[in-house]
């Protein structure tokens, strides 16, 4: 499949304003296929106020912020650039979303990433559900970001196009989370900060597989192999050798300061594609664990067979913060590909049905 290049400028509004949404502003800003029409906010202090000031650009858009659900639907938008916080809400944001994709609005979403695949995480019928709701307003939800995401989806599976063999695909994130601002998922979903003795729901037997099965699948899918039931899961978490100050929670010394995880599919018993988090609150913490090679965090790839190939992805913003740029291209990565997602076929969609996404438009030539 080619790539997609719309006519005319798709008419988008971008739903949140808070993490990734304010980029997400901006982002659509820029794009020249695409048009700012409308914002969502949770926050009723925002409602009113120009996106332009809401993603701090030093100027203002013309476009206001609402808290109306259906004010932004009756806008009759193209798409729409789906950027609040799911992780906490899992149902009830799928069942926002189908019914946006129901309305006949299509939908880039960072969140659940759940949906990053359609099959083995979910029941049947509930990606049966959203399929029909894409089929009725004839369009098109799509899931992805950086983790999960295009470091561990389309990425490595670009790399395994230059493979004879494969025995083993890994997939990692390895990163310093202490400048990260997402307070619930750092205190309530990771557990940084608190007693060694506490059991977030994300250290639970199964929520990985949940969380980022779908990546393992998503892989195993686009190599053509069956993984054995279930995904087997590995956690170690370390207590804090020092007290830090992180911009989402203090973490004292002794409590929960770091997290290495794995979600590992398995085929025949025999470890093929692997999922690993390598997450610190404080960076001089666990020097035996993988660590970047520069910066303060990466994404890392690492195809065992012939020939073994590694590739290590970092990213940093214009002013050296990592976990700013993180936000960054979680919002392009969706907004790059709102064309595609537009033409394509209605229901839910993974990477693998995605034409070649690239960010067309944005090199600035001349003044």
């Amino acid at each position: 499949m080619s790539q997609v290049i719309p006519e005319k400028p798709l008419r988008v509004v971008v739903w949140s304003t808070g993490t990734i949404g304010r980029h997400a502003i901006a982002g659509v800003d820029a794009h020249p296929d695409l048009e700012l029409v409308g914002v969502w906010t949770s926050t009723a202090a925002k409602h009113g106020k120009d996106a332009g000031e809401l993603a701090e650009l030093g100027r203002e858009l013309g476009v206001k912020a609402t808290t109306d659900r259906d004010e932004l639907i009756a806008l009759r938008p193209d798409c729409i650039v789906h950027g609040a916080m799911t992780d906490d809400r899992l149902f009830e944001s799928i069942e926002d979303l189908t019914g946006f994709i129901r309305d006949g609005v299509n939908v880039v979403s960072s969140g659940p990433v759940i949906l990053l695949h359609n099959e083995g995480t979910l029941p049947a019928e509930m990606i049966d559900a959203i399929d029909e709701a894409g089929r009725q307003g004839n369009a098109s939800l799509h899931v992805n970001g950086i983790d999960p995401g295009f470091a561990n989806d389309v990425l490595p599976l670009v790399m395994t196009s230059l493979s004879q063999r494969i025995d083993h695909i890994k997939v990692s994130e390895i990163a310093d989370y202490s400048t990260y601002y997402q307070p619930v998922v750092m205190k309530d979903i990771f557990g940084f900060g608190q007693p060694m003795d506490t059991r977030p729901m994300l250290w639970e037997s199964g929520i990985l597989s949940t969380a980022w099965g779908p990546v393992v699948r998503v892989i195993a899918a686009g190599l053509g192999v069956t993984l054995d039931e279930p995904l087997v899961e590995e956690v170690t978490r370390r207590p804090a050798p020092r007290s830090v100050k992180t911009h989402s929670v203090d973490v004292e010394e002794g409590t929960m300061g770091s997290v290495l995880f794995r979600v590992i599919g398995t085929v025949d018993g025999v470890p093929r594609v692997t999922l690993e988090h390598v997450t610190r609150t404080d960076a001089e913490a666990e020097p035996e664990w993988p660590r970047p090679h520069e910066g303060d965090g990466c994404y890392r790839i690492e195809i065992t067979g012939e020939p073994c190939m590694k590739v290590e992805f970092t990213h940093h913003g214009e002013h050296g913060d990592h976990n700013v740029s993180g936000m960054i291209i979680t919002a392009q990565r969706l907004i790059n590909a709102v064309p595609a997602v537009v033409a394509a076929r209605p229901g839910l969609l993974t990477a693998l049905d995605l034409p070649l996404v690239t960010g067309r438009g944005l090199v600035k030539v001349g003044d």
